[in-house]
C-alpha cells in the first residue's frame, strides 16, 4: 500500500490549492479515504472523509463550505480542494486509509497560508 500526497505550497489568505493523494497497492474504489492535518503545536485533526463510491462525504466544522473532498476511482486518486484559505489552515496535510486493522498514511504535503 502506498499513498503519495502532493499539491501543497505557500498561498496568500483567501487563496486556493488542490491537494492530491495517489494510491496504489490496494483496490482503491472499495475503501473510505480521509484527509488529516497537523498544525504546528497542535494535535492531528481529521479534516474530511469520503466513502469508496464518493457518494458520502463529511467535514470538520471549521472547513465546511471551503474544502471539498473528491475522488477519481479510475485514477486511484483522491483530492482536497481548499478555498478561502486562512492562516489557521497552515498545516501538513496527510491522506489516510484503513485496511483491516492498519492505518496507512501519505508522507504529507505542507500548506502554508501567509501574506
Amino acid at each position: 500500500v502506498q499513498l503519495v500526497d502532493s499539491g501543497g505550497g505557500l498561498v496568500q489568505p483567501g487563496g486556493s490549492l488542490r491537494l492530491s493523494c495517489a494510491a496504489s497497492g490496494f483496490t482503491f474504489k472499495y475503501y473510505t479515504m480521509k484527509w488529516y492535518r497537523r498544525a504546528p503545536g497542535k494535535e492531528r485533526e481529521l479534516v474530511a472523509t469520503i466513502t469508496g463510491t464518493g457518494g458520502s462525504t463529511n467535514y470538520t466544522d471549521s472547513v465546511k463550505g471551503r474544502f471539498t473532498i473528491s475522488r477519481d476511482n479510475s485514477k486511484n486518486t483522491m483530492y482536497l480542494q481548499i478555498n478561502s484559505l486562512k492562516p489557521d489552515d497552515t498545516a501538513v496535510y496527510y491522506c489516510n486509509t484503513r485496511l483491516g486493522d492498519y492505518d496507512y498514511w501519505g508522507q504529507g504535503t505542507q500548506v502554508t497560508v501567509s501574506s
